[in-house]
C-alpha cells in the first residue's frame, strides 16, 4: 500500500521546535518512502484558536522546504462526518451528565492518572426540577486489552477500560472530542502512517479501539520523544517556546538522532536527510531536553 502520511497541528500559536521535530520527522519518513504528506488543521476547539495561527504554520513549514500534497484539510469543516461516527457507535456509547467537579471528586487514580469510574454507565442522573442535564456521549470501553508496535517506542499494550475508563466522544456542549475526530479523518484521507510526538502515546489505544468498532483500518505508528527543556517541560506557548525556522532544522535533526554535516544550505540539509532517513536513530525515549 502507497505511503501516505500527515502533519495535524493544532492552530493554537505558530510552530516552536517541538512541532517542527514532529512535522520535520513525519516528512522525512513519508517523503523517504516516497509517500504523499498531507497537512490537516486540528480547530475543533474553537475557543483555544489563535486567529492567523493556521496561516502562520503554513507559511512556517513552506519557509523550512517542507512542502504538502493536496488541499489542507480543516476538522472544523468535518463536524457532519463526526456526527456520523458517533452515530454508528450509539450502541457502543451512553450519555454522562457528570460535570468537572463530580469527575475531580468521584475519579479513580492510577499511577496519577484519573480514571472514569462508569458513574453514568447505567443512565444519567437528572439536574434541578427533574430536568436532563447536559451531557457528553461517552464511548462504553472493551475488556479486551489493546497492543501494538510502535516503530520507535517498540510493543505496547494498554487495558483501555481499567487505565483510561469509559472515554468522551462528544462533550456536552457539542465539541468532538479530539480522538473521535482523529481516527474519523485519518481513515477518510487514507493515512497509511502516523508519526507525531509521544505525548500522544498513551491515546493510540483509544484510537485503535475506535478504529475497530467503525470497522477502519489502523495506521503504523511512530511515536517521537517529545521535546522539553531542561526543568523537563514540554516546548509550548506556555514555556515561551520561540518561534521555529528554517535554522532550526540542522537542531532539530540531531533531536532526532542524525549526525548532520556541516556547511550544508538548508535545502542542501534537507537533501542530504531524505537520503538518510532512519528511525532507527531516534532515541527510544518518550521524552528528551533540547540541547541549547
Amino acid at each position: 500500500m502507497p505511503y501516505v502520511g500527515r502533519f495535524a497541528p493544532s492552530p493554537t500559536g505558530p510552530l516552536h521546535f517541538g512541532s517542527l521535530v514532529a512535522a520535520l520527522a513525519s516528512w522525512l519518513d513519508c517523503r523517504s518512502a516516497g509517500g504523499r504528506w498531507l497537512v490537516r488543521m486540528e480547530d475543533l476547539d474553537q475557543p483555544r484558536l489563535i486567529p492567523g495561527a493556521a496561516d502562520t504554520i503554513l507559511r512556517q513549514l513552506a519557509a523550512c522546504g517542507l512542502a504538502w500534497d493536496g488541499p489542507v484539510i480543516c476538522q472544523s469543516a468535518r463536524l457532519v462526518r463526526y456526527q456520523e461516527a458517533v452515530e454508528k457507535l450509539k450502541t457502543h456509547s451512553y450519555p454522562c451528565a457528570c460535570t468537572r467537579k463530580e469527575l475531580e471528586d468521584s475519579a479513580l487514580a492510577i499511577d496519577g492518572s484519573r480514571i472514569y469510574p462508569g458513574t453514568c454507565r447505567d443512565g444519567i442522573r437528572k439536574g434541578p426540577a427533574g430536568r436532563p442535564r447536559a451531557h457528553a456521549v461517552r464511548l462504553r470501553t472493551p475488556a479486551d486489552p489493546i497492543r501494538f508496535t510502535d516503530r520507535v517506542q517498540g510493543t505496547l499494550e494498554q487495558s483501555v477500560e481499567r487505565e483510561v475508563g469509559d472515554f468522551v466522544l462528544q462533550r456536552a456542549d457539542g465539541i468532538f472530542a479530539y480522538q473521535l475526530a482523529v481516527v474519523v479523518d485519518d481513515a477518510a484521507q487514507g493515512i497509511t502512517d502516523v508519526v507525531r510526538g509521544a505525548d500522544l502515546l498513551d491515546s493510540t489505544a483509544r484510537q485503535i479501539v475506535l478504529q475497530r468498532l467503525l470497522g477502519l483500518a489502523t495506521p503504523r505508528y511512530l511515536h517521537l520523544p517529545v521535546a522539553t527543556n531542561h526543568a523537563g517541560e514540554k516546548l509550548a506557548k506556555q514555556t515561551r517556546a520561540a518561534l521555529a525556522g528554517p535554522d532550526d532544522i540542522p537542531a532539530a535533526l540531531q533531536f532526532l538522532g542524525m549526525q548532520t554535516p556541516a556547511g550544508l544550505l538548508a535545502k542542501e540539509l534537507l537533501e542530504w536527510a531524505l537520503s538518510h532517513w532512519d528511525p532507527a536513530c531516534i532515541p527510544r525515549r518518550r521524552a528528551l531536553p533540547v540541547t541549547p
